[in-house]
């Protein structure tokens, strides 16, 4: 395997460990979720449970063994009520898009347009949820550090 091919194997490794994450977060937000807003929980709940399946099949047609999910996950802070789970919701898509733009940069042709695709969906839901945008979504090195925007996970 070539250093190009390895890089994009572990792109696309940490986005399926950040799709993992996100689905046992959104599992958190739909618990505790107000009722108005529940359907577009749902609705990212499913997104990210489509993208990490679709990871999974890439990973294991790239020749590699997919990463499996943690049994569960720190979350950044407690989660108590409705507007703790919209800012967890908020906090999951900054952190998916900063997975993603990694993996734009690591990948070429159809990978590539997914993954753009993937980060352009995650920065859309991240503004939804905080009512807030980033210049460049997905890029912690390019936002604003006074802003607090989340940094992306590892």
């Amino acid at each position: 395997m070539s250093e190009a091919e390895d890089r994009g194997l572990r792109a696309l490794q940490a986005a399926l460990a950040a799709e993992h994450a996100a689905v046992y977060g959104y599992g958190v937000v739909g618990g505790r979720i107000a009722k108005e807003r529940r359907t577009e929980a749902r609705a990212a709940y499913d997104a990210h449970r489509a993208r990490r399946d679709a990871l999974v099949r890439e990973v294991t047609d790239t020749g590699g063994e997919p990463v499996v999910a943690a049994a569960g996950y720190a979350l950044p802070f407690p989660v108590p009520d409705a507007a703790a789970a919209v800012r967890l919701a908020s906090e999951l898509e900054h952190r998916v898009a900063g997975v993603y733009s990694d993996l734009v940069r690591a990948s070429r042709g159809e990978r590539r347009r997914a993954a753009a695709e993937a980060l352009r969906e995650a920065a859309v839901r991240a503004v939804r949820w905080s009512g807030e945008s980033v210049a460049f979504p997905g890029l912690a090195e390019r936002a604003d550090p006074a802003s607090g925007a989340p940094t992306p996970a590892a």
